[in-house]
């Protein structure tokens, strides 16, 4: 499964009447005073105010913070696959040579190997799974579609059949506004991003998180996690059992 996923990095490395009412001013590029012919303008920044969250128990937000700091381990390979393929398109759309290609995009592939093989190969199958999530969300396109579209379709179905075998899909989409999951990892994100804790890059798919994180109140479901670390506790024991 490691193996799948830094593969998969490497092939692609490459968002009236009546009295006059007092209203607030409509802030655009800027809010403009004027006074006796002068003019000052004050440019205001563009920031988002999320809810505070709301967890149901104290255990809650031992498994947010677990699963914060897989989003945090996955974002800068799926970050770095973004910046990597949309380099790589450029530079393919100047390159008229078949063979040329070839060869550019192999740099490209060692390059990336070089710098990020054994970051991959040490990801859980968590990160994995919130790293193929995270691909569609930087490119707009999802695992699958990217590898079929720079390599081929067969090579794509046997990449995907054996990430199955590790319950991963690579053609798994990004869906915050409907997806628990998907909503904790953009959930993740926007904070980091509001704090400059990681370094913000544009969805390239289009939802409006704001309105989504409103709807839900700031309300945190880790239900599926905790559930998850009990199979595993239940797997370990029946281990020990055994032994």
């Amino acid at each position: 499964m490691k193996r799948i996923l830094y593969i998969y990095i490497l092939l692609i490395s490459f968002i009236t009447y009546g009295q006059v009412k007092d209203t607030l001013p409509n802030f655009l590029d800027g809010y403009y005073l004027v006074e006796k012919g002068d003019t000052l303008t004050i440019n205001l920044e563009e920031f988002s105010i999320l809810p505070k969250h709301k967890f149901v128990y104290k255990e809650d937000i031992r498994y947010y913070l677990w699963f914060k700091r897989k989003v945090f381990k996955a974002y800068p390979f799926a970050k770095l696959a973004s910046q990597r393929l949309d380099s790589l398109s450029v530079r393919l759309g100047r390159i008229k040579s078949k063979s040329k290609k070839r060869k550019y995009t192999k740099r490209i592939q060692k390059y990336v190997e070089g710098e990020f093989t054994d970051q991959i190969k040490k990801m859980t199958r968590t990160e994995g799974r919130i790293l193929i999530k995270l691909i569609h969300r930087q490119t707009g396109k999802t695992a699958f579609t990217n590898i079929k579209q720079l390599r081929s379709g067969w090579r794509a179905f046997w990449y995907n059949s054996t990430a199955n075998i590790f319950k991963l899909s690579l053609k798994d989409e990004y869906h915050p506004e409907k997806v628990n999951e998907d909503y904790l990892i953009e959930d993740v994100l926007q904070r980091a991003f509001l704090e400059e804790i990681l370094e913000s890059q544009q969805s390239k798919l289009e939802f409006d998180f704001p309105k989504i994180s409103s709807q839900r109140k700031g309300a945190i479901n880790v239900e599926e996690y905790k559930l998850m670390f009990a199979k595993l506790r239940k797997k370990k024991k029946k281990r020990k059992k055994r032994n």
